[in-house]
């Protein structure tokens, strides 16, 4: 059993919480994670100006995905930054080139979960996952969050990411926070979270 976790990542913190979520699908028995990138649509030197070159090079070795690759998996997590409330360009671009699979029905039945980020507390993570799940939706695809059974996100002690909608952390305004424990936390739990639904499905 596999489940594909496919993400965007410019500076690194979505990376680190899809990995999170990697370990929590690997901590259900029987069930495998695979990480995939999704093709990046900035050049070099667009890049460098943004001071992305460095986290780029440390994702480099996770291979990129391709259309065909999701419709092979059992299940499917994915992580994509906040753009005005939206995913960013380059997952936008990566799914709207999937209409054959929408043609086929390659994903219908399949769970489908979305992890983000944002430079602020309210800079549109909520908005962000619930937009994705209509792309998820006209797959055919089964929307799987982040339960109040991960009862850290309901937290008043500390300001942080997660909601029912799926996982998410805060970059901060300069990009320099890393994703909290709570933040890592709810990401394992999705992981973990989707392999069990994923599970029961396919037995």
């Amino acid at each position: 059993m596999k489940i594909l976790v496919v993400f965007y990542s410019m500076y690194g913190h979505i990376y680190k919480m899809v990995e999170k979520a990697a370990e929590g699908v690997r901590s259900v028995a029987g069930v495998e994670a695979e990480l995939r990138r999704v093709p990046e649509t900035l050049p070099e030197n667009v890049l460098k100006k943004m001071g992305a070159i460095q986290s780029q090079q440390q994702m480099s070795h996770i291979p990129v995905c391709s259309t065909e690759e999701l419709g092979q998996a059992d299940a499917i997590i994915f992580g994509t930054p906040t753009r005005f409330g939206n995913m960013c360009g380059q997952m936008r671009q990566f799914l709207d080139a999937t209409g054959h699979l929408w043609l086929s029905g390659a994903l219908v039945g399949k769970p489908g979960s979305v992890i983000t980020s944002s430079n602020t507390q309210h800079g549109g993570q909520e908005a962000t996952i619930l937009s994705f799940h209509i792309t998820l939706l006209h797959q055919g695809m089964i929307v799987v969050g982040l339960p109040y059974s991960f009862k850290e996100q309901m937290t008043g002690e500390e300001i942080c990411g997660c909601s029912p909608y799926g996982a998410s952390t805060i970059a901060g305004q300069d990009g320099s926070r890393s994703p909290s424990k709570i933040e890592l936390a709810g990401a394992f739990y999705q992981g973990a979270h989707v392999a069990q639904i994923t599970k029961k499905l396919c037995s």
